[in-house]
């Protein structure tokens, strides 16, 4: 990789070494990461604060009904508070990535998360849909300024020997927490009122920022003089990805056929302005020589195939989320008690998995460790595509259970490359779009099967079984495109 082929000392720029955790004194060698016990709150600072961003992404879909019921709107009026969330994370995460790169990470993560806090407790007090939608959305941006620097931090916590470990328990509590999110909502809503869920961030909030004070590591950026933060090329790179999200999520039919009519001709319209809006953005960008859109990082090839892969596998794995509750509810007719049980088999086998998966990190290349990884998946998948018609639970949990083990085989391998494939000093711009591959995928993922669901009505029963089917091809493609990392250069 283009990345090993430089000294330590231009990798990662030597700073005093720091033996406890003070905010007062400067950050240790990021070359050997930070001392323990340092290493430890700064990993369960990250930890923490991204699995509360995960979490606050699924755990409002529970809720939709009784926030409909309270503020007397309509539940397609309700859905854009999932909607403000996610657009304003996949629209700021790439500036606030450059923004960490020049300014320094911990100032962008500790900002974020004191950002994400505040519009936590404005969540619990709205009264109104626009008031509770503007606190998602600053609750959203909160949260991408946490994704955009998680990769960057975790790279400096440890020791680069030991970076596969923390870039697999990362990816464990994202898998943890992406599938929680529905069961914890469920837990908070049987004892209390919506409002709580944002709550319970509050408090949560307040003891990560403290003890991110206290030990993240100190980064002071990594831009070059006369380097500078360009507000026009943010705006274009959030107006872009808002215009194509929004766009994408009206192709989804929702209403009558002439209303799906006008919506399809509006969706039209925002992902036209949105490729144009692109157009523009992509052509100021292939003049800079360090753009806010990583064009620079998509030059080497092992970092585009490895984007590449992981959007396929979170479509996969979308696809995969959503179908899985309607196959065992209404396809297989398993009560709620009994899908739950047995939908914990994946993510069980996810977390056992991820830390074989980062020791073995360095000793098997990464493009095959996540390219066997993604066949098990596409396997699984399959497997669950034309299950028996009467499965008995031992028979689901094992194909949800390889499912699971071939994501997490995947997965830190994966953002292991993306990581370390790029110069130190784009540390923040390789986690930006660690994080876009990811939420793009998943979009793919939902609004594919939304699609299926929409558009096969009289088949219905057997979307389910479709979109697990399509899951598995597009985790194949993954893995092709994995595999193609063995013998891609370092540089075009």
């Amino acid at each position: 990789m283009a990345a090993d082929r430089q000294s330590p000392a231009d990798r990662f720029p030597l700073q005093p070494s720091l033996p406890v955790p003070r905010p007062d004194l400067p950050a240790p060698s990021a070359t050997d990461g930070l001392p323990t016990p340092q290493r430890y709150y700064a990993m369960a600072t990250v930890l923490c604060g991204i699995a509360l961003c995960v979490l606050d992404g699924t755990v409002m879909n529970l809720a939709l009904p009784g926030v409909a019921h309270d503020m007397n709107v309509s539940a397609s009026a309700v859905i854009w508070v999932i909607n403000a969330y996610q657009v304003a994370i996949l629209a700021l995460l790439l500036p606030l990535a450059r923004l960490g790169d020049l300014y320094g990470y911990k100032k962008v993560y500790l900002t974020g998360l004191g950002l994400f806090t505040l519009a936590s407790m404005a969540c619990v007090v709205s009264r109104t849909l626009p008031e509770l939608t503007a606190a998602r959305a600053l609750q959203g941006l909160g949260a991408a300024g946490m994704f955009a620097i998680n990769a960057a931090l975790v790279r400096a916590i440890y020791p680069r020997r030991q970076l596969g470990r923390g870039i697999a328990l990362n990816s464990a509590i994202v898998a943890i927490a992406s599938v929680a999110g529905p069961s914890v909502a469920a837990l908070v809503l049987s004892v209390a009122s919506w409002p709580w869920l944002f709550a319970i961030n509050v408090p949560l909030g307040l003891v990560v920022f403290a003890l991110g004070l206290r030990s993240l590591p100190g980064h002071n950026g990594g831009g070059s003089e006369g380097e500078r933060f360009s507000i026009p090329d943010a705006l274009l790179n959030a107006a872009m990805f808002a215009l194509l999200f929004l766009g994408v999520d009206r192709l989804v039919p929702r209403t009558a056929p002439g209303a799906a009519a006008a919506s399809s001709l509006g969706a039209a319209a925002l992902i036209a302005a949105g490729l144009a809006l692109g157009a523009v953005y992509f052509r100021r960008q292939r003049r800079l020589a360090v753009p806010l859109l990583p064009i620079d990082l998509l030059r080497i090839p092992v970092f585009r195939l490895s984007m590449c892969t992981s959007i396929a596998a979170f479509a996969a794995q979308m696809l995969a989320s959503i179908a899985l509750p309607f196959l065992l509810l209404q396809g297989l007719g398993r009560s709620p008690a009994d899908a739950g049980l047995v939908l914990t088999a994946w993510p069980i086998a996810t977390v056992i998995v991820a830390p074989l998966a980062g020791r073995l990190i360095g000793r098997i290349p990464d493009g095959l460790l996540g390219g066997i990884g993604l066949v098990a998946l596409a396997l699984g998948l399959l497997l669950l595509a034309f299950v028996p018609e009467q499965p008995s639970m031992a028979q689901l949990a094992w194909r949800l259970a390889l499912c699971g083990a071939g994501f997490g085989l995947f997965q830190s391998p994966n953002n292991h490359t993306i990581v370390t494939s790029a110069p130190a000093s784009r540390s923040g711009a390789a986690g930006g779009m660690l994080g876009t591959a990811r939420l793009t995928g998943q979009s793919i993922g939902a609004v594919s099967i939304a699609m299926l669901f929409s558009l096969s009505i009289a088949a219905q029963p057997r979307v389910p079984h479709w979109a697990l089917a399509i899951g598995a091809l597009c985790a194949l493609g993954a893995s092709v495109a994995s595999m193609l990392r063995l013998h891609a250069p370092t540089v075009d």
